[in-house]
Order: C-alpha cells, then sequence, then structure tokens
C-alpha cells in the first residue's frame, strides 16, 4: 500500500486530478461508491494504461461499499458495480464505508432520513457485512479487504471472528484529530492506518484549521523551505498513517506529493501534536446514538 494517496471525495470531476497525480507520482486512488465518481476515475486510470505511463498492477486502487448495502447478499453486487464503473478487474483494498447500515430507498438517495436530523439507519450487523467482504477476496474481486469509520472495540469484535483479517483502517487524522491510541492499537494488529481529512479542510479567508495557518507551523514549514500542508502530510506519515489529501487543483496535488526530502524531528512533532483538540469534521452526526456508530453520544 504506497505511502500517500489521491483523495476524491466530493470531486465529481476528478478525471484530469487522476492523470495528474499519477504523472506526480501518486499510486494510490482512494474513491467510494458514495463518491458517485467511480466512472470518471476509471477514465483517467485507463487514459494512464493506455499512454504506458503506468500498468494496472502498478496502481493501488481503493473503493468502498456504501452503508446501504450491508446485506451480506449485497456486498458482492456493490463491488461488482464499483468495478464496473472503474472498468477494472479487481480492487486492490475493498473498504466497509461505516460501520452502521442504512436503508435502500433508491441508488441516488445515499442519506435516507427517518426524520429530520435522523438517518434511516437499519441494524445490520457489520459481522454481516464482513462475510460479504470476505466473499469478495474468494471469488478474486478484491486482493484485501478494509474498514472505514470504524473504532477499536468494533475492529477487535471483527478480528474475534474473521477469516481474512482487515488489511487497513480508513479514519480522520490530522492535527486536530491525532488518535494516537487508535494509531498505536492499529500498528498493534498490523492494520495499516489511511488518514482522510489530513489537512482538515482549509479555509483560507477564515483561516482554519488553525494548524494550517498559526505562526508555530509556519515557522517548521519555513525552515524546510515548505508550506505547511506538506508538513502537516509529512506529520501524519511519521505518526505512522497514510494521507490521503483530495484536490483537483493541479498545483497542489503535486505539491502534496512532494514531501520525501526533509524529516520532521520529535521538537517538530511535538509543537504538532499540541494542536489535538479531539475534533472531527465527519461525525455522522445524522446516526448519533445508533448502537454501532463509531462514536460515543457524548462525543458529537
Amino acid at each position: 500500500m504506497p505511502i500517500i494517496g489521491l483523495g476524491t471525495f466530493n470531486q465529481p470531476e476528478v478525471q484530469d486530478a487522476v492523470k495528474w497525480a499519477i504523472d506526480a507520482g501518486y499510486r494510490m486512488i482512494d474513491t467510494a461508491e458514495m463518491y458517485k465518481n467511480e466512472q470518471k476515475i476509471g477514465l483517467g486510470l485507463k487514459e494512464k494504461f493506455a499512454e504506458g505511463v503506468v500498468k494496472r498492477e502498478d496502481m493501488f486502487i481503493v473503493s468502498k461499499v456504501w452503508s446501504y448495502s450491508h446485506r451480506e447478499n449485497e456486498v458482492v453486487e456493490s463491488c461488482k458495480r464499483s468495478l464496473k464503473r472503474l472498468q477494472l478487474d479487481y480492487l486492490d483494498l475493498y473498504v466497509i464505508h461505516t460501520p452502521f447500515g442504512l436503508n435502500f430507498h433508491r441508488e441516488d438517495l445515499l442519506f435516507p432520513y427517518r426524520e429530520p436530523g435522523v438517518f434511516d439507519t437499519n441494524d445490520v450487523d457489520y459481522l454481516e457485512t464482513w462475510r460479504g467482504m470476505e466473499k469478495c477476496v474468494e471469488l478474486g474481486l478484491v486482493k484485501s479487504i478494509g474498514i472505514s469509520n470504524f473504532n477499536s472495540s468494533q475492529i477487535d469484535r471483527i478480528l474475534s471472528v474473521c477469516k481474512v483479517k482487515p488489511a487497513s483502517l480508513e479514519v480522520e487524522l490530522n492535527p486536530h484529530c491525532t488518535q494516537k491510541d487508535l494509531i498505536k492499537f492499529c500498528k498493534d494488529k498490523g492494520i495499516s492506518m489511511t488518514a482522510f481529512t489530513p489537512l482538515g479542510r482549509p479555509n483560507p479567508i477564515n483561516k482554519t484549521p488553525k494548524f494550517i495557518y498559526d505562526e508555530k507551523m509556519l515557522n517548521i514549514a519555513k525552515k524546510y523551505g515548505k508550506k505547511t500542508t506538506q508538513v502537516v502530510l509529512k506529520y501524519l506519515i511519521q505518526c505512522g498513517a497514510s494521507p490521503i489529501p483530495r484536490s483537483v487543483n493541479k498545483q497542489r496535488i503535486e505539491d502534496n506529493i512532494d514531501i520525501f526530502d526533509f524529516d520532521l524531528t520529535s521538537e517538530d512533532i511535538a509543537v504538532i501534536d499540541s494542536f489535538n483538540e479531539n475534533k472531527r469534521v465527519i461525525t455522522f452526526s445524522d446516526a448519533k446514538g445508533h448502537k454501532y456508530h463509531f462514536l460515543n453520544p457524548e462525543d458529537f
């Protein structure tokens, strides 16, 4: 699994970004059924394969089963649909997007509501979903399987019964949400970590999050001749995670991978650690209280 990848959440027009990323040296592309951009990603990949820039085996492609396909018999069909859109024969990693399930209304309604502010969830056990994931491995549709937005207790529950161990956990990680205990837990279990929202969705107008614009971070960046965003991505790698920053801007895509000519000191890391607030951008708050939610009600 590559140490950095291109995130594509909320990026419908991503075909050029995929091509720019491959040209810049990215070899991991992260998508999901929920992102509704697998077809564009597939077209970008197809172009680069045809040009001979990369071969299929050079790339690490990740997708995710959405929460309205959590029943065991639905997972394989969901995976096949993703493969068809991506124009691929297999995925390198297939991931359960959330531990809680949603009731299916229609394919284009990703977030069905039971009432205002409350998702129309179901009680399908993610262990059943995991059995479907294992079937994907058995059928050769995927090389490895993983999870996203799961906590350590939920991972332990899978590990206690699984035939195929989770290869990777994808969660929100950034200097506002470092989750060091979860990183250690996964390292001890031999599970790789992927960091989504690694930059905390920078807003230059409001100068948020502060770890991008703070003077202490600016000083660290200046020391290495880098941008603060590059420092943050290197920080996450040195903490043991593979960040997947998202962008459809060619220069930013190139900047985000230009982070392998410097190393942060322990003093630098301590400064960045100090920004931790256990503050999340992504909480799926409309599923608050569900028995399979990854957060406790008091954590919102």
